[in-house]
């Protein structure tokens, strides 16, 4: 029951490769369903919050079908502009959902529904797109990203997360990398703060390292763009306005944090003969591979593919015969691991079928 799907029975389940149009529907109909929340409250509300919460793991469960591998080398012309477009629902929900639940014009159980359907959207999907955009080549995308994560009040995950975390990712020096038997609640403010000192250090030395380069820190601008959020909901909806974009910000953020928690749970890299680390392989991010959460996460459960390839497109993202698998959706696991008892048990026998399988492999 907890052994989860094994390489073998995953690719046996395989098909074609999820199409376009479903990660389009499936990142952008829960921000449609919440913006008609706000104006109309009632049932779109409750639609919203239960396609985030319920119906993405009913449809992984109910439906064993895995995504397969995209040609290498496919392109996808339209994969940036579902990017782009969720970013820009971000862009748009935030303040909607802040002016909803700081009014008067929905009630107090509605304003619950909508708080907690947004910030899950922002998590789930808001935080994966961004992540995206972060990576792909060309300034305005990755400014677009930047803007998303510093918004939700997480402009330095954009520093840490490229300059860091794809660099020292399952060893000691990575701030977002969770040790084995860590709760959750011991790692979150550990991968917090120690990400945002650290993405701070890169950026300063890659400054120093770059002739001529006496633009603002970008740490300034993930600043200011926080401060002037804040001073748009302040706008918006006055002080509970404030406090809404913070809880928003919060939810979206721990969700993040998550997932981080989740995809690297004690996975490290040994250390080679002559100081340095072993090479980031597959065997280093845990993996989920159901369909619709993938779909809805923008590919973001495929995550060792992501660490091999971070250039490579979402769409194309594979689950390799080394990435180790975990039986239940992400959203599944992150629920979980906030009952640090219930994740230690449940996690226990496939850490340690990790870890003997790391042992077999000879050193790189």
């Amino acid at each position: 029951m907890d052994r989860g799907p094994s390489c073998a029975n995953t690719h046996a389940m395989t098909q074609r490769p999820v199409p376009l149009p479903l990660f389009a529907a499936a990142a952008l109909l829960p921000a449609a369903l919440l913006c008609l929340g706000v104006w109309a409250g009632g049932g779109w509300l409750w639609a919203g919050a239960a396609y985030m919460a319920v119906l993405v793991i009913l449809l992984d469960q109910l439906i064993p079908y895995v995504g397969g591998p995209a040609p290498e080398g496919a392109e996808f012309p339209a994969a940036d502009a579902v990017l782009v477009a969720v970013a820009l629902a971000v862009v748009a929900l935030l303040p909607l959902a802040v002016w909803g639940a700081s009014s008067d014009h929905l009630r107090t159980g509605e304003k619950l529904l909508l708080v907690f359907g947004t910030g899950t959207f922002l998590g789930q999907v808001g935080h994966p797109a961004a992540h995206e955009l972060i990576h792909r080549p060309g300034r305005r995308l990755y400014r677009l990203g930047v803007l998303v994560y510093a918004m939700l009040l997480l402009g330095h995950h954009a520093s840490a997360h490229r300059l860091v975390h794809h660099r020292a990712v399952a060893t000691a020096e990575d701030p977002n990398s969770a040790r084995a038997e860590e709760s959750f609640w011991h790692f979150a403010p550990r991968a917090w703060i120690g990400g945002f000192r650290a993405g701070y250090l890169a950026e300063s030395a890659l400054r120093r390292r770059v002739a001529g380069n006496r633009g603002l820190h970008p740490y300034v601008w993930y600043l200011a763009i926080g401060l002037g959020s804040l001073g748009a909901a302040a706008l918006i909806g006055g002080g509970r306005g404030v406090l809404v974009w913070l809880a928003l910000s919060a939810h979206a953020q721990m969700q993040q944090l998550l997932g981080d928690y989740v995809q690297h749970y004690g996975l490290t890299r040994d250390r080679l003969p002559d100081g340095r680390y072993a090479p980031v392989s597959p065997r280093h991010a845990w993996n989920t591979p159901h369909w619709f959460s993938s779909a809805l996460m923008l590919n973001a459960p495929r995550h060792s593919d992501h660490h091999a390839h971070p250039a490579r497109p979402y769409p194309a993202l594979r689950l390799s015969e080394d990435a180790p698998l975990l039986p239940w959706p992400l959203p599944v696991a992150c629920g979980m691991a906030m009952v640090p008892r219930l994740w230690r048990r449940r996690m226990r026998p496939h850490l340690q079928r990790w870890q003997a399988g790391n042992a077999q492999e000879p050193a790189q």
